[in-house]
């Protein structure tokens, strides 16, 4: 799918929103999110075009610090962002946590699976209580519970199995996007297919609205990403995380 300026901007808007920050800002061409959790989109600067430079990082380090936050900035790997990830380096940040932006097209999403699981207007307690289960970070799932059931428009999916919830997910809109987001399966649960079944869920949800986009993010070590490539997904570009 291929990817123009305002498909840019959009998507990094409705990526920000999705996990609900507090308070935002804009500079120059950056979407400041503000918040002190543990989710890095909700607290990483961003640029909206993938051809600015350096000049805002300063008025960008002086607004996290003037909220008590440590600077931290997330840019796309692409030549025209060049010059601000060398000024970065430069000023002693690290680039790391490289992740994949992919967007795939709704119908083909919808097609992956059958969608049989529960689609919420409201996550209930045993939604949450996957993020907390065995081999997830307590104090990081308990922030992503807040955050993505705060998000300004959102469905929440869950699989349940013998009156347990084992695989949940999050599908929210905005800026002409639905976009996936926390996607979990019980420890004991994985490789079941519920992850596809939930993406076709979600691409139902999509097409129900008439939005035809998705786009998720993934790290891109995480082979989970072989899921989402089986479900249409196609990589938009990659970044990391500069702390």
């Amino acid at each position: 799918m291929r990817l123009d300026a305002a498909d840019i901007e959009s998507l990094e808007r409705a990526t920000v929103e999705a996990v609900a920050p507090p308070d935002t800002v804009e500079i120059d061409g950056w979407l400041l999110p503000f918040d002190d959790g543990t989710i890095g989109r909700a607290k990483s600067a961003t640029p909206l075009r993938h051809d600015l430079d350096a000049s805002a990082l300063d008025a960008i380090e002086a607004a996290y610090r003037a909220r008590g936050l440590k600077p931290a900035f997330r840019v796309a790997d692409v030549p025209g962002l060049a010059a601000v990830t060398a000024e970065l380096a430069r000023r002693g940040y690290v680039g790391e946590q490289p992740t994949l932006v992919m967007t795939a097209p709704a119908a083909r999403v919808a097609e992956v699976a059958v969608p049989f699981a529960d689609l919420l207007d409201h996550p209930d307690e045993a939604w949450g209580a996957v993020f907390l289960g065995e081999g997830f970070d307590a104090k990081d799932g308990a922030h992503r519970v807040r955050r993505l059931t705060e998000a300004p428009d959102a469905l929440y999916g869950a699989i349940r199995d013998g009156g347990r919830t084992v695989a949940v997910g999050v599908v929210s809109f905005g800026h002409g996007w639905a976009g996936v987001h926390g996607m979990r399966t019980a420890l004991d649960r994985r490789g079941s297919g519920f992850a596809s079944r939930l993406l076709a869920l979600f691409g139902s949800a999509a097409q129900a609205r008439q939005v035809d986009r998705v786009f998720l993010q993934v790290e891109e070590a995480n082979p989970a990403r072989r899921i989402y490539e089986r479900a249409g997904f196609t990589p938009a570009w990659t970044y990391r995380y500069w702390r």
